[in-house]
């Protein structure tokens, strides 16, 4: 007859499972991070002058920003030419992205032509939310179908401008604020 092996006991049942879970936690730690993607700042001043000097209306862009908002994004795109999708631009077409100090993006677009495409794509076919009265002149408001992004539009017989971002209508107001 076989010897019967004896129970283990606490302290060896505690070291046989830290044996095991600390592989598995410092495999999951190493595959878990995500590293924070670096910004890469370009310069939106050659690209707003271009728009300024071809643009058939004023270009809208903002002043004063903070100093640790950072310019991810401008490009102007005339009329006919092709576009991010290298179909020709349905209208001249000046685009900013600005990420803020807590990393949240902003978007400026402006066009002289179909407005009603441009608020389409900028606020991913958001839906009329009400308005937005600053310093006397009327924005649209307008959310995306999940809730999750806002945009406050101000039309004119030049141009169209969205301004665009996944924030309370209160931050897009102060960013829209800022605009000359």
């Amino acid at each position: 007859m076989a010897a019967r092996r004896p129970s283990p006991t606490v302290p060896q049942m505690l070291v046989a499972v830290a044996a095991l879970l600390i592989p598995v936690v410092l495999i999951y730690l190493w595959f878990s991070r995500i590293p924070e993607p670096p910004v890469r700042a370009v310069d939106w001043q050659p690209v707003v002058a271009q728009a300024r000097a071809e643009a058939p209306y004023p270009v809208a862009v903002p002043r004063n920003l903070p100093a640790d908002w950072v310019v991810v994004r401008a490009r102007w795109t005339a009329l006919g030419e092709p576009g991010l999708d290298q179909k020709p631009a349905v209208g001249n077409t000046l685009q900013l992205g600005f990420l803020t100090s807590e990393r949240i993006y902003l978007g400026l677009d402006q066009r002289d032509t179909d407005s009603r495409g441009l608020i389409r794509e900028v606020t991913r076919d958001g839906v009329a939310d009400g308005e937005s009265v600053l310093a006397g002149v009327g924005w649209q408001r307008f959310v995306s179908r999940d809730d999750r992004t806002r945009a406050l539009v101000r039309s004119d017989s030049e141009s169209t401008l969205v301004i665009s971002g996944d924030v309370p209508y209160e931050a897009l107001e102060a960013f829209a604020a800022t605009i000359a």
